[in-house]
């Protein structure tokens, strides 16, 4: 190929333009009009309005301090500066302060949780995080993502009741999102039959409030006499809210009693849950992992799934066992990438199994070396596995007789 001497006149040597030149005998477009102000043009022409704005605020504040009329300014003689009103109720737009690092534990902290003010979750975020900002969302996915977008700095959701048994889609959005557990929290259950002021047991028909509400009082709502339809809604304060704004006689709603107190409602009957060793388990979500330590009890969760049915589950428990690491918690959950597993069997045909995800919280910190080689050890095993979070245990005493519960 023959080459082209540097002399060509359509291509210019390189030592005089740059790399990203083109050349002189391709049409280009123009990127610069005579007509069109440069940039220094512009910005003399804002420094010059700010300084005729900020001389009209120097002579308003004297005028104003003197008690007289603006008089003239660059010329024109009683010139008024008119400001629109701007309405208190626009949503103030997202500033750097939105995005800037999460302050310190507990200075507040912006907390999501599911449902509405007096819930038992906002309860157990005041517990978490004392004097924080609360911050109500409607669902528990919501919760997740108001931390992923910055709206919220933690999130605080229930996982399992000592009753009612766990909160699976807690669980599910556990590992759909990529949220880290940095801490729990644990509240007893102290649930309350409330109703509009000067109603009466015997004039209700309904009590509504949240499944696990309505079955850890099945049995004081048949104690009290009552013959009531029993109906589910999204959360506890809700129910109470809905009561309350709609002006229902004929319904109850088992809920708190700041949820009595912040909705206007009585408490026909205090305490009507039907164990009284009735604990919520909640966990604390941040975007980013606490560093674990060792000079205090620290949990850790996990999650696993394996590609040879639950045969391999007996090796992975082995493995903290063989160590002397107290598991607290398992919970398997269908595989839902993958639900069923299929097995061809010479002699039987294809066996169809179920896959499972398994969920496993053990009394250990990843700061230290059991828990490190027990996670090396589960690892040969499994197809998959991650570490939701290794975080300080909720080590406080609680009493039966108050608190709170499930939202």
């Amino acid at each position: 190929m023959q080459s082209i001497p540097a002399t060509n006149p359509t291509i210019p040597a390189l030592k005089s333009k740059p790399i990203c030149s083109l050349p002189r005998s391709l049409p280009t477009r123009a990127m610069y009009r005579p007509d069109t102000p440069s940039r220094s043009d512009w910005q003399s022409s804002c420094a010059i309005l700010a300084s005729k704005v900020a001389v009209l605020a120097q002579q308003q504040e004297v005028q104003k301090s003197n008690g007289t009329d603006l008089t003239s300014l660059n010329g024109h003689h009683n010139q008024t500066l008119d400001l629109v009103p701007i309405d208190p109720n626009l949503p103030r737009p997202l500033s750097i302060t939105d995005f800037s690092p999460a302050p310190m534990h507990g200075s507040q902290l912006r907390v999501a949780y599911q449902g509405v003010p007096g819930a038992y979750s906002e309860a157990a975020a005041g517990k978490a995080y004392p004097n924080c900002e609360a911050i109500p969302c409607d669902q528990f996915e919501v919760a997740f993502q108001a931390v992923e977008l910055w709206i919220a700095d933690r999130a605080v959701l229930p996982v399992e009741n000592s009753l009612g048994g766990s909160i699976h889609r807690n669980y599910d959005l556990l590992l759909r999102h990529r949220l880290h557990i940095v801490g729990e929290v644990q509240l007893p259950v102290h649930h309350c039959l409330l109703a509009l002021p000067g109603v009466r047991k015997e004039y209700l028909t309904r009590v509504i409030s949240h499944p696990q509400a309505l079955s850890q009082c099945e049995l004081t709502l048949t104690k009290l006499g009552l013959n009531v339809v029993r109906e589910a809604v999204d959360d506890t304060a809700g129910a109470a809210e809905f009561v309350a704004a709609n002006s229902l006689r004929d319904t109850a709603a088992i809920a708190s009693a700041r949820a009595a107190d912040l909705y206007g409602l009585q408490i026909l009957a205090d305490g009507i849950q039907d164990d009284s060793s009735n604990v919520t388990r909640f966990v604390m979500l941040a975007r980013e992992p606490i560093i674990p330590r060792t000079d205090r009890p620290f949990k850790t969760s996990i999650v696993f799934a394996h590609d040879k049915g639950t045969s391999v589950l007996f090796k992975v428990l082995s493995a903290f066992a063989f160590r002397n690491i107290s598991l607290t918690k398992i919970e398997s959950r269908p595989h839902r990438n993958r639900p069923i597993r299929l097995v061809d069997d010479a002699n039987v045909g294809t066996a169809k199994h179920f896959e499972y995800m398994f969920y496993v919280d053990f009394e250990a910190s990843m700061a230290e070396v059991r828990a490190q080689n027990a996670l090396a050890e589960v690892q040969e095993f499994t197809s998959f596995l991650r570490v939701l979070g290794s975080y300080p245990m909720d080590m406080t005493p609680w009493s039966p007789s108050g608190g709170g519960a499930e939202d």
